[in-house]
């Protein structure tokens, strides 16, 4: 039987008394985020619009993405990876799980030296594929021509953020190239792998997290 979303005690601000709210709720006025389904537009647009209010509401303090996505829809995708690169808080992304396909570009446009996997993660990457293939031929040749130009600017913002060339990034997207958190920081995806914040935490604060991210 589905527990539903937890609920957990909090005081708003001007409150006496906590209340029982939704746990995600708190997360966001904690500017904590989770991006853990396919990617579409609701998704989407709400953490698009969650990014843009915090961003309005400060615009200094960090947000948190939290990343365990199969990926999904290549310009839903891009939408909020574009919202990434608006608002004025720098995004910390954070790979817990998986990181596939579109998800994996997301994880990619976190801001440079605060993009994290954790020791287990899994991130994939590979060319944006067409929903259209059934249509007729004139709309197919349209759509594969479309693709081609959205496939070309997603290589090349990968090639751009992780360094590699563009033929080289290419010629991995051809395939499913499934990476380690080690192989995704060698590549160029991501910065940190958790278990270095953990190996520079576990010392000296036994509640490393999420105070970890202060120090960083």
């Amino acid at each position: 039987m589905p527990i539903g979303v937890p609920k957990v005690p909090y005081r708003i601000p001007g409150d006496e008394e906590a209340t029982w709210v939704d746990l995600y709720n708190v997360m966001y006025r904690e500017r904590t985020l989770f991006l853990g389904q396919e990617i579409r537009c609701e998704i989407t647009n709400h953490i698009a619009g969650l990014m843009v209010y915090l961003s309005i509401e400060d615009g200094i303090s960090d947000i948190f993405l939290f990343i365990n996505s199969p990926g999904g829809w290549p310009i839903s995708g891009m939408a909020i990876f574009d919202t990434m690169q608006t608002v004025t808080p720098d995004i910390y992304t954070i790979c817990l799980g998986i990181a596939a396909s579109m998800a994996s570009f997301i994880l990619l446009g976190g801001e440079p030296t605060k993009r994290i996997a954790f020791p287990h993660a899994r991130i994939m990457l590979h060319q944006p594929a067409s929903a259209y293939y059934r249509a007729r031929t004139p709309e197919f040749l349209l759509e594969v021509e479309e693709l081609h130009k959205v496939r070309e600017m997603i290589t090349r913002v990968y090639a751009v953020r992780t360094g590699k060339p563009f033929w080289v990034v290419s010629e991995d997207m051809e395939r499913d190239v499934f990476m380690s958190a080690d192989e995704a920081k060698a590549y160029g995806l991501v910065d940190i792998v958790g278990d270095e914040m953990i190996d520079k935490h576990c010392d000296t604060d036994p509640v490393w997290f999420p105070e970890m991210f202060k120090d960083w």
